[in-house]
């Protein structure tokens, strides 16, 4: 470390001629060589799982087993003890997946998917070219409306616009997603498909069941009353696989029988068809990556107590695969002294928000002292309950459990854009700095 300090100084000095006390630059340059370290393994980590050949770490083209395989190499080089036989807790989910045709076609051209559209999670497998009808979406809450639509649509495509919606209306839009998500369930409507045409963000999640139609979101800009046939070619198909959370633990040096413990899911909703990927850099390969270098840093550092790593699976899905380790736990969950579950740890350009900081205020203004002291991050913001990721089957449980995540930096989120490549990751080395200092507090 030193001879590589002083070479890149002398090379520092030379390239940019600055002029800092020896000391001083030395010890500057050990922190920065420090922070930088703990960044390199954090894009390391990221870039593997957010790779092509992961597939975006879902149920299709093996990319969820893949990531698996990857967490476990990780676990055995920083030496954590598996509970049981490896580091799997396997189990078993349903998902309707896309995993070869997908082709949306407007009067023979062919849109991109994951750019221009999104096809809806629940859509059956479909092939077929139709006549289109165009309806205003918000006409779907007026009854006589939706009797017309239901009629002139008979046997065509329904493409509802929606360019006219106010996104700043919550109450509206909530109602009309309800009449939406009826239209794709009615097996007795002579509707051959539904598609929304809007200009918001194409957000994509994953579905454990199959709708009675195809449905679509559509972005690109189209000249909606000179459309006349949309061609839809659709391969769906209902899996069961098994997947499995990864755990590991560091025995601790004073307190091994009570636990710390950090989950992170590293599963991601995969791939639409055979050329969009969704790789989940933000969410939630920096997570894991997280996960990995405090993993990394308290097997060379040793806590009093013992720290549980869990790498969750099956998030994306509705927080399964936390949900099966509260109900089988391969430790008994008393012996938590508390939990912390990083999601979408690659940002924090604006600080980092805490769930659950107002439940245990005590615990939440320990981490802000520490953050005012050494101005780590911008901000630590607090936040009520909220059952919006993993921490939550812990929480209920009676674990006392903190969901963190980052805020600022990237705004992609299940979308094709979310690549570990445009991943800022500015904040990561001071955050993780900041779980390490609070980790220490127990």
């Amino acid at each position: 470390m030193i001879n590589n300090t002083v070479k890149f100084v002398a090379l520092l000095k030379k390239r940019i001629k600055i002029r800092l006390p020896g000391t001083w630059l030395f010890i500057w340059l050990t922190v920065a060589a420090a922070s930088g370290q703990d960044v390199e393994y954090a894009r390391r980590v990221i870039g593997t799982l957010a790779s092509p050949r992961f597939a975006g770490r879902g149920y299709v083209a093996g990319g969820n087993d893949r990531a698996a395989a990857y967490l476990k190499r990780q676990y055995a080089r920083w030496g954590l003890k598996p509970f049981g036989k490896d580091y799997e807790q396997p189990f078993e989910i349903t998902v309707n997946t896309f995993p070869s045709t997908m082709r949306l076609l407007v009067d023979g051209v062919e849109l991109v998917p994951g750019e221009d559209y999104l096809v809806d999670p629940a859509s059956p497998s479909f092939s077929g070219t139709h006549e289109v009808y165009v309806a205003d979406r918000q006409d779907l809450l007026d009854d006589s409306r939706l009797a017309t639509i239901k009629e002139n649509a008979a046997g065509k495509i329904l493409i509802l616009d929606g360019s006219g919606l106010k996104t700043d209306d919550g109450e509206r839009i909530k109602q009309l997603k309800q009449a939406v998500g009826l239209l794709k369930q009615d097996t007795l409507s002579p509707i051959v498909a539904v598609i929304e045409y809007s200009p918001a963000k194409l957000t994509w999640y994953i579905s454990k069941t199959q709708a009675a139609r195809p449905a679509f979101t559509v972005k690109k800009e189209l000249d909606l009353k000179n459309v006349r046939k949309i061609g839809i070619r659709v391969k769906a198909r209902m899996t069961t696989c098994e997947t499995r959370n990864i755990v590991g633990y560091i025995e601790g040096a004073a307190r091994p029988d009570s636990f710390l413990t950090i989950t992170a899911h590293y599963d991601h909703i995969g791939m639409m068809g055979k050329k969009a990927c969704f790789h989940g850099a933000n969410d939630n390969a920096s997570g894991v990556s997280m996960l990995l270098n405090l993993a990394k840093h308290f097997a060379a550092h040793p806590h009093k107590y013992s720290i549980a790593f869990i790498a969750t699976s099956a998030e994306e899905v509705g927080i399964v695969g936390a949900k099966y380790f509260t109900e089988h736990p391969l430790f008994e969950l008393e012996r938590i002294r508390f939990l912390v579950n990083f999601d979408m740890a690659g940002g924090g350009d604006e600080g980092i928000q805490v769930v659950n900081g107002s439940v245990y205020q005590e615990l939440f203004d320990r981490m802000t002292k520490i953050n005012g002291e050494k101005h780590y991050l911008p901000e630590v913001r607090i936040r009520g309950e909220s059952c919006n990721s993993d921490h939550c089957p812990f929480y209920q449980k009676g674990v006392p459990a903190f969901f963190i995540y980052t805020l600022g930096g990237s705004s992609a989120y299940h979308d094709i854009h979310d690549r570990s490549e445009t991943l800022p990751l500015t904040a990561f080395a001071n955050y993780f700095r900041l779980a390490v200092d609070f980790f220490n507090t127990f």
